[in-house]
Parts: C-alpha cells; sequence; structure tokens
C-alpha cells in the first residue's frame, strides 16, 4: 500500500515542535528541509534487486507481552507506523506505507544510525585502521584531557565507558538534550553549551571505571564517529559511503545530520529509505556479504555480534535500567534480545527498527513516528509481530 508523500506539516514546524506531536510525523521525512546534511553517497552501481512477491502477512496473529492476541496489521496500525517491510533473500514479502510516506523517502533513523556506525567499525578493524582494545585518544588526543581518557574503542562498542551522560529523553537537562543543543536540534538555552559535537563530547567525565555494566549512551557512538575519522583521515559521510553504503546495493543516497563544523550527528542523525535499510539488514543476516555481493565486514565480526564477549550478558543484566530483553545483551551497537542470540536489533526511539532473524533468515524494517521517545509495549509488541511473521511457514 504506497500513501501519499506528507507535503507539509499538520501545523508550524520549529526548532522548539519538531521531536514532539503531530509535527514529528512530518519531521521524520524532512530531516533535510530542517537541517544542515552531509550526503552519503550510494556509489554509481546497479541497485541490488529487491522483487516484490506479497504475502499474507498482515492478518498473522501476534500473541502480546501482556498475554493478549493482535495480527500483525493491527499491531502495525497501534503504533504510528510511517513504513514497514519483511524480506526474504531478494524478495519483499511485505511492504506497507500507511501513513504518507513513499518508497524512495528518506526517514530520519534515530538510534539505528549507531548499527551502521557500528559495520563501520568492523570494517575499518577489518583492514588494521583501527585496533579495538587501544583507547580512544591513541586516535583522538584531545580526548585523553576528558573523561574518556583510558576509554577503549570496545568499552564505547558494548556502552560500557564510565561516562557520566543521561539518557533520559523527557528531561530536557539530560545529557541527550544539551547535546542536541550542541549539534543545532534545539535551542540554545545553555550559554555554557559547546557549538559543536566534538567540543560538547570534550566536557563529559568520568563517574566510575571504564569496562564495566552496560548503560546505553548516545554520546559513545559519537565518539566513536570522531575516532573513525582521526583514524581513516575522511570525513565520515564519504568513509560511510566507501565502506558501507556503496557496498549495499543501495536505491539512493542515504543522508546525515551535521552541526555548524559539518560533523555529523553519529548517534542518531542518519536518514535512508526503508528498501535500503532491508539491504542493509540483508547484508547483517549474510555474515557482512551485501546483497549486491560485497564483504562490507568479514563474517568474523558478525559472529561477534551474535557471540558477544565472555561478560556480555552479565553486564547487561547489570544495567541500572531494566531493558526488558532478560538474558540479552548489547554488542558492538547491536541489541540482541533473546538469549539464543536468535534475534538481532537495531533501535532507535519515536519506533525505528531493524529486526534481523537468523534462523529464519528473515528481515523486518519499522519506521514510525511514535509521539514519545520510548514506549515498551509498541516496541515489543513490534518484536512480537516481526516473531510471528520468522515463525510463519508460507
Amino acid at each position: 500500500m504506497i500513501g501519499e508523500n506528507a507535503s507539509r506539516p499538520v501545523s508550524g514546524v520549529t526548532l522548539d515542535n519538531w521531536q514532539t506531536a503531530p509535527q514529528l510525523a512530518w519531521s521524520f521525512q524532512h530531516i533535510e528541509d530542517l537541517f544542515p546534511t552531509a550526503p552519503i553517497s550510494r556509489g554509481s552501481g546497479p541497485p541490488s534487486p529487491l522483487a516484490a512477491e506479497p504475502q499474507p502477512l498482515a492478518g498473522l496473529r501476534v500473541n502480546l507481552p501482556d498475554g493478549t492476541g493482535s495480527t500483525v496489521a493491527e499491531v502495525m496500525a497501534a503504533t504510528h507506523t510511517d513504513g514497514w517491510l519483511v524480506a526474504r533473500g531478494g524478495s519483499l514479502l511485505a511492504e506497507e506505507y500507511p501513513r504518507g510516506m513513499l518508497p524512495g523517502t528518506r526517514h530520519l533513523l534515530m538510534s539505528v544510525s549507531k548499527s551502521l556506525v557500528g559495520m563501520v567499525i568492523g570494517a575499518l578493524a577489518a583492514d588494521g585502521t583501527l585496533e579495538l582494545d587501544r583507547p580512544v585518544s591513541a586516535y583522538v588526543p584531545e580526548l585523553a584531557e576528558s573523561g574518556y581518557a583510558g576509554a577503549t574503542i570496545r568499552h564505547l562498542l558494548d556502552m560500557r565507558s564510565g561516562i557520566a551522560f543521561s539518557e533520559d529523553y523527557l528531561d530536557s537537562e539530560a545529557g541527550v538534550r544539551l547535546l542536541e543543543q550542541a549539534i543545532g536540534w534545539a535551542p540554545r538555552r545553555h550559554p555554557g553549551v559547546p557549538a559543536t559535537m566534538y567540543d560538547f563530547l570534550l566536557t563529559l567525565r568520568q563517574q566510575r571505571p571504564h569496562g564495566g555494566r552496560f548503560e546505553y549512551r548516545s554520546c559513545e557512538t559519537d565518539v566513536l564517529g570522531w575516532v573513525c575519522e582521526a583514524a581513516a583521515g575522511t570525513r565520515m559521510p564519504e568513509l560511510m559511503s566507501q565502506r558501507l553504503w556503496s557496498r549495499l546495493g543501495a536505491e539512493r543516497d542515504a543522508a546525515i545530520a551535521v552541526d555548524a563544523a559539518g560533523t555529523g550527528m553519529f548517534d542518531g542523525g542518519i536518514c535512508a529509505t526503508l528498501r535500503d535499510l532491508a539491504r542493509f539488514g540483508l547484508t547483517v543476516l549474510a555474515e557482512g556479504t551485501s546483497p549486491a555481493g560485497e564483504q562490507v565486514v568479514p563474517a568474523a565480526w558478525i559472529a561477534d555480534i551474535v557471540t558477544g564477549g565472555p561478560d556480555s550478558r552479565a553486564a547487561f543484566a547489570d544495567c541500572p535500567v531494566d531493558n526488558g530483553m532478560p538474558g540479552g545483551m548489547y554488542r558492538n551497537q547491536f541489541w540482541i534480545p533473546y538469549p539464543d542470540s536468535s534475534v538481532l536489533l537495531c533501535l532507535g526511539i519515536h519506533g525505528q527498527m531493524i529486526y534481523i532473524n537468523r534462523p529464519a533468515q528473515l528481515v523486518a524494517v519499522k519506521l514510525s513516528s511514535w509521539p514519545l521517545p520510548q514506549d515498551a509495549w509498541k516496541y515489543f509488541a513490534t518484536i512480537r509481530a516481526f516473531d510471528a511473521i520468522a515463525s510463519w511457514s508460507g
């Protein structure tokens, strides 16, 4: 089902309200009209084919976390879905755009962006450009004077630094919201907040030893992006094109929002189409080989995501916030929700998700505009819907 592309917001979009309902449904499909961005080129090759082979998935029954029943269609309708699809191999089993999005529309990914950055790091580690156990200050010496002194790339990949940083999206004073002021995504209400992302990262301080428990912090990915740029000597939009996007067989360039210095918002500022995210998921599913036949990362990088480190699950369980994923873990900027590692997730606030089911060899993608940043029922209902599809024997 293809809807008409939303040509204008419901009401005026401002720096104050673009992330709030009802404006965000429009904003997330028009980031390039709101903020400076840089392209992440798809390259010049032909898109890898995704043949439409629609299957009757919408009516499949879903067992929800609260014990009630629903259907895939009902879950998608209840979770402010802008677009969703399901892919197996080179086939699209479902592709729906119920709220005004078009197949060629780039949508803000929020923290799904982190998993894309994680794959770039995997590519750089494979050729020796990065060494994961080295401190981040070995690549960015300025970080030696910050709270990141002594933290390694591995610590940041798994969100296990000891940095003090609040990810409370509903608190305007939280670190994640101050970061938005630094990059120009929110009105500057604190004169002391630096005017660029990198200057902001240098102000962060350590509150406990690095390498301990898991705690989700967007600033980790932004430091990783800085490290990638320093190690490779290339700005991230070009580097992401070279190492990832141009190898997927993508249909469209991606884009990334940038700050006043041209630095990308690595933790959540990438915009891409639904189909190209499916190609990314299929690359992970195929152990690092893209639908275009390119080896993006070694199979060992995907195996490391699946296996984790010796204490990854214990560190995840020790998180001060209940992630609702008992027995799960976080590795290389991916979520692993189940103890058997059968499913990998890329997650972003307001309902962005790439779901990768290894036993079923299936990828599902959902782009959304939830009114609130986080909603546990919507997240886990979506996962249950995709689990139901993965279990379908059609």
